[in-house]
């Protein structure tokens, strides 16, 4: 194979293993069984597992306000309450889209926005320091619902710290415990003219 490919260059070393994708490579060539991305020079960047993308799908936009709150819209999860839905070729797999509300983490994200996410069933497994979340978390009882970076807590391993982008919002530590719901931010639509 080594002799074949050294001196066919333009051949892609995957089509010759797999029989998957083109004959002849292009400078780049991504290859969705295997998530390898080949490039000629001969590097073989490996894509993070988040990044799998789905060729087409249609995301379920939900309001937060008519679902009575994150927890039942998880609960709840069906065609017939979203609002609408989106279809974006390639995006990562999202369960739905919701609208962002308040400007906590402006300039990143701003109110009216859109969100598409990826609920996490499993909190205390399911977590990626440093990413963006969905989150809902019980403050004496109400729901609090927001959007922030999730990262570890100088108070131990039963709390995570809150952070936003807006500087003028401080950060916020919240037991584990009090999350009632979570959901790992894949992508955002933002509008810029409604003309």
């Amino acid at each position: 194979l080594r002799m074949i490919l050294d001196i066919y260059r333009d051949l892609n070393p995957v089509w010759l293993i797999t029989d998957n994708g083109p004959m002849i490579s292009s400078k780049e060539y991504a290859n969705s069984e295997t998530g390898l991305h080949v490039v000629n020079e001969g590097v073989t960047p490996y894509n993070l597992r988040t990044d799998n993308t789905v060729s087409h799908q249609h995301i379920p936009l939900y309001n937060i306000e008519a679902a009575a709150g994150l927890v039942e819209l998880f609960r709840n999860h069906n065609d017939e309450s979203a609002v609408d839905t989106i279809s974006i070729p390639n995006l990562p797999k999202c369960d739905g889209a919701v609208y962002v509300v308040g400007d906590s983490m402006y300039p990143l994200l701003k109110s009216g926005d859109i969100i598409m996410y990826k609920q996490v069933n499993n909190i205390l497994d399911g977590l990626f320091w440093g990413e963006m979340y969905l989150v809902s978390v019980d403050m004496d009882g109400d729901e609090y619902i927001a959007v922030k970076f999730i990262q570890k807590s100088d108070r131990g391993d039963e709390y995570v710290k809150l952070v936003s982008q807006n500087n003028h919002h401080q950060p916020k530590d919240v037991k584990v415990e009090k999350i009632r719901a979570l959901a790992l931010i894949k992508a955002s639509i933002r509008i810029n003219s409604m003309h």
